[in-house]
């Protein structure tokens, strides 16, 4: 079995994604349905991390050669790839890799470096650029994917719905390139399997317009946490995952816990900006021939082969004055903070006093967070963590049902559990689209879900 593994312990971002994929064989001139689209080129080069020759990929705005991928360039332009960035959350994330340039190097070139260049699309906007590529369908679906998985997470943690998200840094033309060109890459690779080890996040702060958080950044986290790949902390105090890069893995790429035995016909690496004193900034690629046995996926690793492992934290505190709006308010508040359920349940406290209990589920990287910010919105004294580390998840991906009602489309998102195995077992319509069309169009909401659920399960019976 032909098998592409992401060794990530320096992390990963999209353009390093990319580099790594054709340093590891991938033919760059299959990146044009991209550079025919975007006003953008790219331009592919060498550089050497701490010894280790590795391939760059820049996305560069066009000044001349529109379209051209270049390959074989030398290290004189200065480029020194990587994903060290300040985040700005006005409205959605500073994504990507900030990139060490030679600008007077570029001048001369006519060319500039196309990071948060073009327009700032909605997530909506961005689905219909890729749509509109003409892309072989795995390569589109794989870019789709990747990009909702984007869009859940922003729309997570800013609690906007989907298609009103609006994508700042990720909307622009480099990272639909990186993201794109992934895919492409990845597709003219054609692994039967695509692993990745778990990601090194990085560590210490990141300074946000909302203020300082720690390392991984609420997008990268909300990406992980839907994601079928681990994240670890360090080996350095810096960022090294960034929201694209997490994405792009995602879409594409099932966990294992280290390289599998491979009889390896391809090793590339693929650079980041950032010099670091011990450690290359690279992402390693390795493509060759292993068998199911010889990587045992998170998917492989559950029980009975039916429902996969999520590392947890549990917290718990007890409340007897709390006022009706604020519990009904912890909801919202307490995701934004990282929870991933809130349970409020009415209970009885000492001297016979009605009191609630409150229970949240969060990822442990979180747990501090959401700890304070349920102190903060309920003024309780104390926030205890349970004994669970861990809870047992369905396969959970979203498919997209399409009613036409009175000669109009309307979309709606339909979340589709399944075991490991690919045993779907549930299909839910998500309630806020379906409110929307609803709205939209006069019909109950309860027969919006029925046809959006009915729509998906005959596609995947079809299927």
């Amino acid at each position: 079995m032909r098998t592409l593994v992401f060794d990530g312990r320096t992390g990963a971002a999209g353009d390093m994604i990319c580099a790594a994929l054709i340093a590891a064989g991938a033919d760059p001139d299959v990146l044009a349905p991209v550079s025919d689209a975007l006003p953008i080129r790219y331009e592919v080069g060498e550089t050497e991390k701490n010894g280790i020759r590795a391939t760059t990929v820049d996305v560069l705005v066009d000044g001349e050669d529109d379209g051209a991928v270049e390959t074989g360039a030398d290290d004189s332009h200065g480029h020194d790839h990587g994903h060290d960035h300040t985040h700005d959350h006005d409205h959605g994330h500073n994504h990507d890799h900030s990139h060490g340039h030679d600008h007077e190097t570029e001048a001369a070139q006519d060319d500039t470096h196309a990071e948060g260049a073009g327009v700032h699309r909605s997530y909506r906007e961005v689905i219909d650029l890729v749509e509109s590529m003409g892309l072989p369908d795995a390569v589109e679906s794989t870019a789709l994917d990747a990009f909702e998985l984007l869009g859940r997470a922003e729309a997570s943690v800013h609690g906007t719905d989907l298609d009103d998200t609006h994508f700042h840094e990720v909307g622009a033309d480099d990272a639909i390139a990186d993201v794109v060109g992934a895919a492409l890459l990845l597709a003219d690779l054609d692994p039967d399997r695509v692993l990745t080890t778990p990601v090194a996040a990085g560590g210490g702060t990141v300074e946000m317009s909302h203020g300082t958080y720690p390392v991984p950044a609420p997008a990268t986290t909300e990406i992980a946490s839907r994601a079928d790949f681990r994240i670890v902390g360090g080996p350095i105090d810096r960022e090294l995952l960034t929201p694209t890069g997490a994405a792009i893995l995602g879409a594409v790429a099932d966990d294992v816990d280290a390289v599998p035995d491979l009889a390896v016909e391809r090793a590339g690496y693929g650079a980041g900006d950032a010099e670091f004193e011990r450690h290359p900034n690279v992402l390693r690629a390795l493509v060759g021939d292993g068998g199911p046995s010889a990587s045992e996926t998170a998917r492989e690793r559950t029980a009975g082969g039916s429902l996969v492992r999520d590392d947890i934290a549990v917290l718990e505190t007890n409340l007897d004055d709390a006022a009706p709006e604020v519990l009904g308010g912890l909801q919202e508040t307490l995701s934004r903070a990282g929870a991933r359920d809130v349970t409020i349940v009415p209970t009885t406290m000492k001297k016979s006093r009605p009191g609630h209990l409150v229970k949240v589920i969060c990822k442990p990287a979180d747990a501090e967070a959401v700890a304070e910010r349920l102190a903060r919105e309920t003024g309780t004294l104390g926030v205890r963590q349970s004994g669970a580390t861990h809870r047992w998840i369905a396969e959970r991906e979203f498919e997209t049902a399409t009613l036409r009602v009175d000669g109009v489309d309307h979309k709606v998102a339909v979340k589709v559990a399944s075991t490991t195995d690919g045993e779907v077992y549930d299909v839910s319509a998500e309630y806020d689209d379906a409110a929307a069309v609803a709205e939209a169009t006069g019909l109950p909401i309860r027969e919006v879900l029925r046809r959006a659920e009915a729509d998906v399960r005959e596609r995947l019976d079809d299927g």
